[in-house]
Parts: C-alpha cells; sequence; structure tokens
C-alpha cells in the first residue's frame, strides 16, 4: 500500500510540476485533483506540504470554502544573494535530514554548489554519520546547514 501511496503522489507531483513548467503559478481546486487521480483529498494535502515547500523553491497559499482553492508558485530569487539569504532564514534550529536534502537541492538547482558538494553534505547530514552520544542530531545538522550557507556568501 504504500509503494502504491508513493506512486500516487510521485504521478501527482509530476503533473503540477508539469503544469508548473509552463506556468509559474498553478490554482487548484482539492477535490478536481484528487478526482483526476481517483484518490483521497488527504493525498493532495500530502503532496503539496512535502514536495512544493519554501526550501525547494515553492510558495503555497490556498483559500479554504466553497470557492476555495490551493495556489502554488515558482519561487524566482532575483540573484545569490537573494537565494542565500531566503534559504538562510528558513534553516530552522533542529533540521531533519529530509528538509536538510531539500536546502541542498535548492542550492543545487540555484547553481550555487556542485551536484558534488550537494551529495557530499548530504552524506555528512546522515543520521548514522553522527555518534551515538550527540544528543541533538537535528541541531548539528541544523549549525552545518547556516555554516554551509554563510560560507557561500563570501566565495
Amino acid at each position: 500500500m504504500q509503494n502504491q501511496n508513493q506512486n500516487m503522489s510521485d504521478l501527482i507531483e509530476s503533473y503540477l510540476k508539469n503544469v508548473l513548467h509552463k506556468n509559474e503559478t498553478v490554482e487548484i481546486r482539492r477535490s478536481e485533483i484528487a478526482d483526476q487521480f481517483n484518490c483521497v483529498p488527504s493525498q493532495i494535502n500530502y503532496v503539496i506540504n512535502t514536495r512544493f515547500t519554501i526550501q525547494q523553491g515553492y510558495v503555497v497559499e490556498s483559500k479554504r470554502g466553497g470557492g476555495g482553492y490551493i495556489r502554488i508558485m515558482k519561487v524566482n530569487l532575483v540573484d545569490e544573494m537573494d537565494v542565500l539569504n531566503a534559504l538562510g532564514d528558513l534553516v530552522p534550529e533542529e533540521l531533519s535530514e529530509r528538509e536538510g536534502n531539500h536546502l541542498l537541492q535548492n542550492l543545487y538547482e540555484n547553481k550555487l554548489i556542485t551536484k558534488r558538494e550537494a551529495q557530499m553534505m548530504s552524506l555528512m547530514m546522515e543520521k548514522d554519520t553522527f555518534p551515538s552520544n550527540v544528543k541533538n542530531a537535528a541541531e548539528v545538522r541544523s549549525n552545518m546547514m547556516k555554516k554551509l550557507i554563510d560560507n557561500l556568501k563570501y566565495r
């Protein structure tokens, strides 16, 4: 069942990203997309909440109710410093592996780091990289990401 849900999430994500590739904004009705993919509306929420985050370069707005909608916009930041400042502001005090990888992907997509640099940083942030006596790996991961982003501002 999880694999089927994963595939459905991939399909929905792909569909929305294809629409966003043509337009920088997409406005959807959750129930219409759910009907189109023959899934429950909460599946649409899941995809939007996990795959269209600001860390991944998207802004999501929603309006509830009968005429409600969900608007997804691809963020086009003006220059490197804007990207770095925006991403730096998004790093929480505790950063999960997944969130860290989203930020690295965004840095790579904005050509601020190479693919190899992204892969090396991703390896450094993996759960099993930290010794078992490290009390808060998420906090260490956050500090590493903040240092990386700060360093990129001055190269």
